[in-house]
């Protein structure tokens, strides 16, 4: 999806990399001492890998086969029969475009390029309104995986997870609506294009299926949806070791602290409890918006914003820590559904779809769909918890 281009051999930016890496790099490794941050950061990574990693794999492979029985045997083109009709009242796109919802619901961000790319999909779209598909695909990205996976946390946590799939969907329609402010002026619309719609029906009334009858058309696609599950698993395993032991390292304190003073053993999950210390700065604003009883669980949609594999392996340590409970599993899925990684992904997507002039653009709306997507998932959640 990314393109490479040519730049001086040395600049600028290598001696600011070089001062910013120093400085990040040296304030970890005195606070811990280098041996220990080493240990840790190996230690961490391990145990991500084997502990976290495999399980949303697992994850993956279960809700992959479910997804492709679902668009096998036509479940996935009844529900696009359901929402179409709501598609453009809300999102200001054609009904075409829930496929696109439903289809990174059940997969990822990019699998929305792919149906762009389609001109049986493409032809419903005006050309200002192609751009803000990305917005939609990604604010469904992964969803189905992230709402399992929340769901599983805990006795109670459906609910919740199921709030913050609502909490997302509200993101996503802030999302798209923003983003076609930006492209209507961009491509100089007028109110004749806006009303001046395709029509659906030949599109929608339509599903291709595999060969064969019915039971080898289910083994088939639970086999195929499975693997997908496992190449998607794989896919996630640069991020959640990467991003997420860094996250950690920097959110978590020492093992143990002896007299006051932090004794480090180069153990798995230690840090230096920066972003706790950021987080408490900023929480007189997290506590009203996002109801975050801790402020370590800032850590969980400032990873989201890179790669929401990562940060659903934060999950697991904070409920075991007790640094969140119910109210944060609805806000999590909001924002871990609506961003998604989208700033490691939206760059290349927006390549894709020929609009790399409207990058900043889409990941201003998205930005500012995400954080409405956590609001409405905690007041939704506040709401509900009053009348059960």
């Amino acid at each position: 999806m990314s393109s490479l281009r040519t730049k001086k051999a040395v600049s600028k930016e290598t001696f600011a990399f070089l001062i910013i890496f120093g400085l990040g790099f040296g304030y970890v490794a005195s606070v811990m001492g280098l041996d220990k941050m080493f240990s840790t950061i190996m230690e961490t990574s391990h145990a991500l890998l084997l502990d976290t990693v495999f399980l949303i794999m697992a994850i993956a492979v279960i809700a992959g086969a479910f997804s492709a029985l679902l668009s096998e045997f036509g479940v996935v083109a009844l529900i696009n029969k359901i929402i179409s009709p709501i598609m453009k009242p809300i999102y200001g796109l054609p009904g075409a475009a829930s496929i696109g919802a439903i289809t990174t619901f059940l997969s990822d961000n990019p699998a929305i390029i792919s149906l762009a790319k389609d001109k049986g999909f493409s032809k419903y779209f005006k050309n200002y309104q192609t751009p803000a598909l990305c917005n939609l695909g990604t604010a469904f990205g992964m969803g189905l995986i992230l709402t399992v996976f929340m769901s599983t946390q805990g006795p109670n946590f459906a609910l919740p997870a199921f709030l913050g799939v609502m909490g997302a969907v509200i993101g996503s329609i802030v999302s798209v609506r923003i983003m076609l402010h930006f492209t209507k002026k961009y491509y100089g619309v007028t109110k004749e294009d806006i009303n001046n719609m395709s029509n659906e029906d030949s599109f929608t009334n339509t599903r291709e299926i595999r060969d064969g009858n019915a039971l080898e058309r289910a083994l088939e696609a639970m086999l195929e949806g499975g693997k997908n599950g496992v190449d998607l698993g794989l896919s996630i395993i640069p991020g959640v070791l990467i991003i997420c032991t860094i996250v950690m390292m920097l959110t978590f304190g020492p093992a143990e602290t002896v007299d006051g003073v932090a004794v480090f053993k180069g153990t798995a999950f230690e840090g230096v409890e920066l972003l706790p210390k950021l987080g408490g700065y900023i929480s007189p604003i997290l506590e009203p918006l996002f109801g975050f009883k801790s402020p370590e669980a800032i850590a969980f949609p400032i990873t989201s914003l890179g790669a929401v594999g990562a940060a659903m392996s934060l999950v697991p340590k904070f409920l075991a820590s007790g640094l969140i409970g119910a109210n944060e599993i609805a806000v999590f899925t909001a924002m871990g559904m609506c961003w998604s990684g989208y700033l490691s992904t939206h760059v290349g997507m927006m390549d894709a779809l020929n609009v790399r002039q409207l990058v900043n653009k889409a990941i201003l709306s998205h930005t500012i769909g995400g954080l409405v997507a956590g609001i409405s998932a905690h007041y939704l959640y506040v709401i509900v918890s009053n009348f059960i």
